[in-house]
C-alpha cells in the first residue's frame, strides 16, 4: 500500500513538475498548457491509453487536469454511442458535471472569503 502512494505521488508530481517547467522555461501561458494537458488527457483516452495508466497510477493521472480531459472523452464516447452526435456533447458534460459544479462553486466561496489583488514585481 505504501508503494502505491508513492507511485502516486511521483507520477502526480511529475504531470505538475512538467507544468511547472513549461511556465518556467517556455513563452507558453498557463492557460495554454492547461489546454494541453486536457488535450493530452483527450488523446490517451480516446485511443485506449488512459485507462491502463490509471490502473497503475491512480490518482496520480486522475487528480490532475489530464484526468478531466480523459472523464470528458469517457462520457461523449459513451453520449454518441447512445445517443448520436447530440450525445457526445450531453454526454461529456454529464460525465464532469460534478467536478465542474465543485471547482464553480469553491472558487465562489474562496471568492469571498479572500480579496483578490495583482502580483507586484
Amino acid at each position: 500500500m505504501l508503494l502505491t502512494y508513492l507511485w502516486v505521488f511521483l507520477i502526480g508530481g511529475f504531470v505538475c513538475s512538467l507544468g511547472q517547467l513549461l511556465i518556467i522555461k517556455t513563452k507558453i501561458t498557463s492557460a495554454r498548457i492547461l489546454v494541453t494537458f486536457v488535450m493530452f488527457g483527450v488523446i490517451l483516452e480516446a485511443f485506449g491509453l488512459f485507462d491502463g495508466i490509471a490502473e497503475f497510477a491512480r490518482a496520480g493521472i486522475n487528480v490532475p487536469i489530464v484526468g478531466f480531459g480523459a472523464s470528458l472523452t469517457k462520457g461523449a464516447i459513451a453520449g454518441a454511442e447512445a445517443k448520436g452526435i447530440i450525445g457526445a456533447f450531453a454526454g461529456g458534460l454529464e460525465a464532469v458535471a460534478a467536478g465542474l459544479t465543485a471547482a464553480i462553486l469553491f472558487a465562489f466561496i474562496f471568492g469571498l472569503i479572500f480579496k483578490a489583488r495583482t502580483k507586484k514585481n
